[in-house]
């Protein structure tokens, strides 16, 4: 199954953030976008969501366009920048309204066992992004799009995540922003670069010190 979104413009106020994208992933890849901060990441992904209105999109699965929000077909699932679960929701209970088994999480983040009972105002904010990261990569969903996963986390966790993006994206297909420009270019096989409201397709580092996102 192939996702393409084409023809987005989005503006703010008198600024224009995009400008005519085009912008593709499908089922067993993961599709990476790249940028400054501010340069509309963020935007994009809600725009593939449905959250977020531009003046004109095109989205389209498997040629076919999709004329309702996206997640409103039950195909997509989202990790915003912002804390995904309620405050007064136990952790326990995101797990079960996810349809998640939190004994096969627990037997890669065992240390997090303790907080099966907790609500997430009890939880660092390192750790519960461990687990919204989780929720959101183990839904059902055929696609799915993470937007900063690895913000604030512990090293030794941000591995454990990338293994689980690598198992999932057998059956899924993943879209994926981060600050730490690394472990993106690692861990993606389609990476775009997006500039001056335009997306640019990557395919070597060098193409990123070109267009001054890396230094050589």
């Amino acid at each position: 199954m192939k996702l393409e979104i084409d023809n987005i413009e989005l503006s703010y106020a008198d600024k224009k953030i995009l400008a005519g994208i085009y912008f593709k992933n499908e089922i067993g890849k993961i599709t990476g976008v790249l940028g400054r901060n501010g340069c509309g990441k963020s935007s994009l992904l809600k725009i593939i969501f449905g959250s977020l209105q531009p003046k004109y999109k095109l989205l389209r699965l498997d040629e076919k366009p999709v004329l309702k929000a996206f997640y409103k077909t039950g195909l997509v699932s989202y990790l915003p920048q912002h804390q995904l679960l309620p405050d007064n929701l136990k952790i326990e209970d995101a797990f079960f309204l996810s349809t998640v088994s939190w004994s096969d999480f627990i037997k890669i983040f065992p240390k997090f066992e303790n907080y099966k009972k907790s609500k997430p105002k009890e939880v660092s904010g390192g750790e519960l992004r461990v687990i919204e990261t989780y929720l959101t990569l183990k839904t059902e969903a055929k696609f799915v799009l993470l937007d900063e996963p690895f913000s604030h986390i512990a090293p030794l966790y941000i591995e454990k995540i990338m293994d689980i993006i690598n198992f999932e994206k057998s059956r899924k297909g993943i879209i994926i922003t981060d600050h730490l420009y690394e472990h993106v270019i690692n861990l993606c096989d389609d990476l775009y670069l997006l500039k001056n409201g335009h997306t640019k397709i990557v395919t070597t580092r060098q193409d990123l010190v070109n267009e001054h996102y890396l230094v050589s």
